[in-house]
């Protein structure tokens, strides 16, 4: 049987054994009545590790997203994102269709980041004709990549001087705060409340490089969590005994962090493998995440090229835009078998 390797996407890990005991050990209770041991004790985890009040357990970082607008905002105020932020392009528009509240998108830098003036400008005034300006939101890493700190600094400052919220689509923040660390000699765990600090709310998912099965935390003041708990009522959130969740959640935030440096270095790995074949541009990774441009003649090879890879044993997403990630599923021999079905389609 061929081994597989699968590199769609961090989303596909697996609970490791261990996980898998602490999630059959934990204390349980009703997170509805709020006497869940488990889910109050990760709610007051990651709150506290990032520098906030209060925490709230969800399903999925879609629903804590939605939460997070949906509680800073009110019906008619807007939004500020960008065009490739998960909480405006790949969310079924649900902060428009559910809560009312319009997105006004602006172009995503090389760099993920907004351009301040463009931020700027986009702030409306006062006046009936608009929709008010509430809220900027940011994403930290976007398509893999590390909002440099002082941007985030500098443009959540300006939202804060405008009089606008501030919140943090953190999906990957872990990943975010070990590169960050990693560049300046500092720890995970300090960089993620420096970037958490910045914002009056953060997103963070335990299903993606952490390794946890489902779920995602929103952090915020008490009174904003009060807020987003209405939200999730309404968006059937509650989840009753979701301590057996929680506790995977709680084992990743003990045992996984660190080890996210492991998936940078492979996706690292995986791209210097891939580099100086023909027909594909491969952008370096920062983090987990390596995108292969198809050019030229691959272009139109596309379609049998991730039949090759499908038939190889290894799965990736994307058409003429590939999508590589490397997650705690995935060895050094899994990148080798990787670079070795591209190598071999192309005749590298």
């Amino acid at each position: 049987m061929t081994t597989l390797v699968d590199l769609r996407s961090d989303t596909v890990t697996q609970p490791t054994a261990a996980m898998r005991a602490a999630m059959m050990s934990a204390p349980l209770g009703d997170d509805v009545f709020a006497d869940d041991p488990t889910v109050n004790a990760l709610q007051e985890r990651i709150a506290g590790m990032l520098g906030f009040e209060a925490a709230l357990f969800v399903p999925t970082g879609t629903q804590s997203n939605l939460c997070g607008i949906m509680a800073h905002c009110e019906r008619g105020d807007e939004y500020i994102v960008g065009q490739l932020a998960h909480c405006y392009r790949w969310e079924g528009g649900g902060a428009a269709v559910l809560g009312s509240v319009q997105p006004q998108p602006l172009h995503n830098q090389s760099d993920g980041s907004l351009d301040l003036q463009e931020i700027e400008d986009a702030i409306k005034p006062d006046d009936a004709h608009f929709a008010k300006s509430r809220l900027l939101c940011l994403e930290n890493t976007l398509g893999g990549k590390l909002l440099p700190f002082d941007y985030v600094q500098s443009a959540t400052k300006l939202a804060q001087d405008k009089g606008l919220y501030r919140h943090l689509d953190g999906a990957r923040l872990f990943n975010a705060a070990v590169a960050q660390a990693a560049a300046l000699g500092s720890t995970a765990q300090l960089e993620l409340r420096r970037i958490g600090q910045c914002f009056d709310s953060v997103s963070v998912c335990f299903s993606k490089g952490l390794g946890a099965p489902v779920g995602s935390a929103l952090c915020g003041s008490r009174a904003f969590i009060g807020r987003a708990h209405r939200v999730r009522k309404m968006l059937g959130g509650g989840m009753r005994q979701s301590g057996v969740l929680a506790a995977a959640a709680l084992y990743a935030l003990d045992h996984h962090i660190d080890r996210l440096a492991e998936d940078h270095a492979l996706a690292n790995r995986l791209a210097q493998g891939l580099q100086g074949m023909e027909g594909l541009a491969v952008e370096a990774p920062q983090t987990n995440i390596v995108f292969v441009d198809l050019q030229g003649a691959a272009r139109q090879q596309s379609a049998a090229l991730m039949a090759h890879l499908q038939a190889s044993g290894v799965r990736a997403t994307g058409l003429y835009r590939l999508r590589f990630v490397t997650h705690l599923d995935v060895d050094g021999a899994g990148v080798e078998k990787a670079i070795g079905a591209l190598r071999s389609f192309f005749k590298a």
